[in-house]
């Protein structure tokens, strides 16, 4: 049974009030997939009761009343994106669908989703009612940040929205601490101890063994300041090792970030994945149309959470964490059995994943004991030496995958890190990759070419890549398959100028390949390379950055990595010019582009004609015939 989103659904479950309403951006979508159907059902499943109010008329505040007032308190995400991703290209060109609201439709969530939101409820149930935030949104905002959007340093989300508490990470644990504190009759204002939460104080009595951050107001002044800060943020992302954060704004208020919330057990994981989801959207949309995100999603599995592969340019690690949490092989297989059975399942499971399909267990056994290392890398610049690298928990699972009755092909669409990949001495992931859960491609992500960059990016240097497409090629003429490689590419990176970008266009040529998608740099709350856009300095070693602000110039970088376009040409030729690059226009097989064609047949006679006729004379013989 669906958690009810009507006053008419509430009744039929015998429901006067419900515990608590979550108001959420997105379409109701009862999936795992799905951040609020996670919440709601692991509060239900603690015996809360849970009524959800999914993308209200942000234009109307009234219409956050339609479930009538909570016992307890609201809960508000702005969804699985952060609304202003949602809405907005990097280009900040107003987005035409929606992929998680009924028939892909745009415009049924406010910008700053979050905010509004909050600012709703306050307007409707006073400053009295508890309201707690959480999802991607909040969790990468926690603290001051860059917006892109709005091109400016913006105070912590809690301060915008009103918010009493703020909930990061991905929050179960977190979430029910909480609610049962508020169940149990303590005030939400009381409630500053929970790991995993950010609250706002008038003063620090009660804050103990903290960090002070450089001040909001310290940070809107220097941008060297910021990168000093999210450098300690950045540092403090871990349950073992982490230190509860305060920023200061003013002179009598106080964020403050207490530690993360430890992760889960794979005991725990499994049993959030095995709550009774309906495993579908709501059935009030089949007449819009479903939710377009839904998508593949019903018969992909999530194997795994959190990353250790520390990409500048993603913020995983600062909102899952770089310690990896994964489900038992039985709870997968319980789920792909249910798969199964569904009338609409065609023999194919799209994903076997996580943020990277193939890590299925901590980076080293030290994580468990002492947590992350705050100073270094797990991948870069290098595997480290105290790696466990082994991939054979991930094989077997998808050797069971495989072996069920009525699955065709597994898949694997999440992506690989090819460098963890190279260095496993047993090649038997990569045989089976090859040879069964691929069909035609795989993807990867080497993101670029140029080793400065990359360095920035904290990706392998482009030598390990090169290793990596050797291996795969290899094994594919060994096994008689036919299958490539699609790189996914960046442009614009911090770090990135014209010559990277023709670098880039270059490894492109030498590829033989075309890219139908490149990525354009998106600075997006709460990563390393944002921060670098921002200040002009990598926060990690507080040297100097160069970053292309200008869009004109990102339009150039982009389109250096799709230099066979049409469309393309102008902003390539004007891109080699000014580079000095002249050498890649022409004919030679090396160059990028040609020259521009005239055509002289056309307008040369023209011209000629117009001059003849004026001066009295005939024609000449060789241009009759053309004309």
């Amino acid at each position: 049974m669906f958690l009810p989103i009507s006053k008419k659904e509430m009744k039929e479950r015998g429901w006067d009030t419900a515990d608590f309403i979550y108001v959420i951006g997105d379409a109701y979508v009862d999936h795992s997939s799905f951040g609020p159907a996670i919440i709601s059902r692991t509060l239900e499943a603690h015996g809360y009761k849970v009524a959800i109010i999914s993308q209200p008329d942000y234009k109307d505040s009234a219409s956050i009343r339609a479930l009538g007032k909570p016992r307890l308190g609201f809960l508000v995400s702005a969804g699985n994106m952060d609304s202003m991703v949602n809405h907005y290209t990097v280009n900040k060109k107003r987005r035409h669908e929606d992929a998680y609201t009924p028939g892909g439709k745009a415009g049924k969530r406010p910008d700053n989703a979050t905010i509004c939101y909050c600012q709703m409820i306050r307007k409707e149930f006073g400053n009295d009612m508890p309201i707690i935030i959480g999802g991607i949104e909040a969790s990468l905002r926690r603290l001051a940040h860059y917006d892109y959007w709005a091109d400016k340093y913006k105070k912590s989300i809690l301060l915008d929205s009103g918010a009493d508490l703020l909930i990061y990470g991905m929050g179960e644990l977190a979430t029910v601490e909480v609610v049962d504190a508020l169940n149990s009759g303590i005030a939400i204002r009381d409630i500053t101890y929970v790991a995993g939460t950010a609250y706002n104080a008038r003063n620090l009595d009660t804050v103990y063994d903290c960090i002070m951050l450089p001040s909001y107001d310290e940070c809107l002044v220097d941008r060297s300041k910021y990168a000093e800060s999210f450098r300690i943020q950045h540092m403090n992302t871990d349950s073992i090792s982490g230190k509860t954060l305060v920023e200061q704004y003013g002179s009598h208020r106080f964020v403050i970030q207490n530690p993360p919330m430890r992760p889960l057990t794979t005991m725990e994981l499994d049993d959030v994945y095995e709550l009774p989801y309906e495993n579908r959207w709501h059935p009030s949309y089949d007449k819009l149309g479903g939710v377009p995100a839904f998508g593949d999603i019903k018969f992909s599995l999530t194997a795994n959470r959190g990353c250790f592969g520390g990409c500048s340019f993603c913020a995983i690690t600062f909102h899952q964490g770089r310690v990896l949490q994964a489900r038992s092989k039985e709870s997968l297989l319980k789920e792909a059995k249910w798969m199964i059975e569904q009338p609409d399942f065609k023999g194919y499971i799209y994903d076997v994943g996580g943020p990277t399909a193939d890590f299925d267990h901590p980076a080293c056994e030290k994580q468990k004991k002492y947590g992350v290392c705050q100073n270094k890398q797990c991948l870069y610049p290098e595997v480290c030496p105290n790696m466990k690298v082994d991939h054979k928990g991930y094989v077997e699972v998808l050797r069971e995958l495989r072996k069920l009755p009525g699955v065709k092909k597994v898949f694997i669409r999440s992506g690989i890190r090819f460098d963890y990949v190279l260095k496993d001495r047993d090649d038997t992931f990569l045989r089976e990759l090859i040879k069964y859960h691929i069909s035609g491609q795989l993807r990867v992500a080497p993101e670029h070419v140029t080793d400065h960059v990359l360095d920035l990016m904290g990706k392998p240097r482009c030598e390990v890549y090169n290793r990596f497409c050797k291996k795969f090629e290899k094994i594919n003429k060994e096994l008689k398959k036919d299958q490539y490689l699609v790189p996914y590419l960046i442009s614009s990176h911090p770090g990135s100028d014209l010559n990277d970008a023709i670098a880039l266009a270059e490894a492109i040529r030498d590829m033989g390949y075309m890219p139908e998608q490149v990525q354009d740099f998106y600075p997006t709350p709460s990563t390393v390379s944002t921060v670098m856009y921002y200040t002009g300095l990598d926060p990690r070693t507080m040297k100097k950055v160069r970053s292309a602000h200008d869009m004109h110039e990102k339009a150039m970088q982009r389109a250096l990595l799709q230099y066979k376009k049409p469309e393309n040409y102008e902003l390539v030729k004007e891109a080699l010019i000014k580079a000095k690059r002249q050498d890649l226009i022409g004919f030679d097989e090396k160059c990028l582009i040609p020259p521009r064609k005239i055509n002289f047949q056309e307008k040369k006679p023209k011209r000629i004609e117009r001059s003849i006729e004026r001066k009295g004379k005939k024609k000449p013989a060789k241009y009759k015939k053309k004309v």
